[in-house]
This record gives structure tokens, sequence and C-alpha cells, in this order.
């Protein structure tokens, strides 16, 4: 085959099937890589770029005078760099002194890019992140206790089980309204199970939420052991809901909002186990009476 015939078979393979082409050019860059850098002569003296890497083992810039750092050892050149995170201390290895920073140079010393904006930021704010780091115990049983959470948004909110009410839905809208200082709400009335509960613990039956929403139509609402519109009182508007609790599966159905809510969705028992855990990982202590309906929900649900 002479060089004309074999550029022409070329050619035409490559227009019928450019997809091997593609795959043999693939092939070609992963072996070639490799060997190249295997083999290529290596050069005796670096760049001339003030950011080459010998250059910069002992620099630190304006702001890295300041900071608190040990210095450890490299035995692999035996110079001495201040031990910060790998990321950053890579950032501060490349970077050049003054105000315009650039990094990457190739081996003919030309710039290939400027720092990005966020590894400028990165750079400005190191010595307060190992300000924050240092500010931290040293022994991790000893970190300060940080109070725990609560949702402003669900204070004063409207609590309310699905429309297939249980003993479940309506102990754990009273628990939660208890907890984070709302107001408990039936979607439908309650069954016999139920209402032993309430009169066992004279505890006073919560209104109805048409009644709630009559009153007052703009009442937030936090639904509770239930996620899905299917089981949702027709009244309730999805841009009033601003929290869910529950411990059932997300499924076909669960709501959509416009905007962020509280979500506290846990794969236990009863939706009042979720509550009465709250109550105590809080150290708040609930009413005999919110405390035996949780408990009552809980036996019944689990």
């Amino acid at each position: 085959m002479t060089m004309r015939s074999f550029v022409d078979w070329l050619t035409k393979q490559f227009f019928e099937t450019p997809q091997l082409f593609i795959a043999a050019a693939g092939v070609f860059v992963a072996l070639f890589v490799p060997i190249y850098h295997t083999f290529r002569p290596l050069k005796s003296e670096a760049p001339s770029s003030p950011t080459h890497f010998s250059k910069l083992s002992s620099f630190t810039g304006p702001t890295m005078d300041k900071i608190s750092a040990k210095k450890v050892k490299f035995a692999a050149d035996g110079d001495e760099r201040k031990s910060r995170a790998g990321a950053a201390e890579a950032m501060r290895l490349s970077f050049t002194k003054g105000t315009k920073s650039f990094k990457k140079y190739n081996d003919d010393g030309n710039i290939v890019r400027k720092n990005t904006v966020i590894e400028e930021e990165v750079m400005k704010n190191v010595q307060n992140a190992e300000l924050i780091v240092d500010a931290l115990p040293k022994d991790s049983n000893s970190t300060p206790k940080v109070e725990l959470f609560l949702p402003e948004m669900l204070k004063d909110a409207v609590f309310v089980g699905h429309v297939v009410t249980d003993l479940d839905s309506v102990a754990g809208s009273i628990g939660a309204a208890a907890l984070y200082g709302g107001k408990a709400a039936l979607a439908s009335d309650v069954n016999s199970e139920t209402r032993f509960a309430l009169d066992y613990w004279k505890v006073e039956l919560p209104p109805k939420i048409e009644d709630v929403l009559k009153s007052n139509p703009d009442e937030d609402i936090c639904l509770v052991d239930h996620q899905q519109t299917s089981q949702m009182n027709p009244l309730i508007s999805l841009d009033k809901i601003v929290g869910v609790i529950d411990h059932h599966a997300l499924q076909s159905k669960t709501i959509v909002t416009d905007k962020p809510i509280y979500i506290d969705i846990r794969p236990w028992g009863s939706m009042s186990t979720i509550i009465a855990h709250t109550f105590l990982t809080h150290s708040r202590r609930p009413s005999v009476p919110v405390a035996g309906m949780l408990l009552c929900a809980i036996l019944s649900d689990t």
C-alpha cells in the first residue's frame, strides 16, 4: 500500500467511523503523556520566576509573618516551613509578594493564570481561620457546650396532624405546641383511643383547624405526623407551612414549598418519640399531662 492510498483509506475511515478515531486519540494521549514525563530531560536549574517553589520555601507574605504556627522539619530538603492546612499552604507557596498575585508558572517562567477571587480571599483570611482554631480547647472532650437549636419560625405556629387523626398526631401536636411555644389543632375528629388519653390525662381537646383558620387565616402552620398533601386538611395553604415534624417516608405528593422551612423527619417509631427526645436533649421538662400524652402515643404507635 502506497502512502497516498493509505492516507485515502485513513480519511475514508475517519468520516465513516469518527468514534473509533476519537477513542484512538484518547488512548494515544493516555499512553504518551506518562511516557513523556518519564523520559523528558530534567532541567538542572529552576525557572527564574520569583514564585518558583524553591524560592518560596522560606518566604512568607506580609500577612503570614504575624501568624502563630509551629515549624516542622522537612526531611526532603532540610528547610523549615510553617505548618498549616494543606490547601492553604499550597496556595501560600504559589503566591508572589505584592497586591497582584500570580501563580502556576510553566517551564519557561511564563504566567499560566492569575489567582482566582476565591484564592485571594482564602489567603486573606488564613490568619483569622488559624486564630479560631487556636482558640478551641486542645482536648475535644472539653469543647464548650453549644446551645441547641430551637427554630424561631415555629414559635406561635399552629401544630396540626393529618386528616386520619390518631393518637400520635394529636399527642405530637400537643407536645410540639408545648415545646416550641405554639398551639395544637385537629385536622379531623378524634378516635376513641385518643379521647381516652385526653380524658385520662385531663388534657383539653384542641380546636379544629377550620375554627383556628377562620379566626386567623394567616396563622403559620407546622405539619406533624405527615408531609403529604393527600393527608393535609384542605383548608391549609402550602404557603403558610413553616415546618414539618414527621417519621414517615418521603413518597408521592410530598409538599413543595416556595421558601425554606423547618424539617425534622426521623426514622423512628412515632412522631411523639421525636418530641419527647427533643424535650430531653434541650433539658426541658414537659408537664405531666403532656408527658402522659406523649407516652400513650409512643406505646400506641410503636
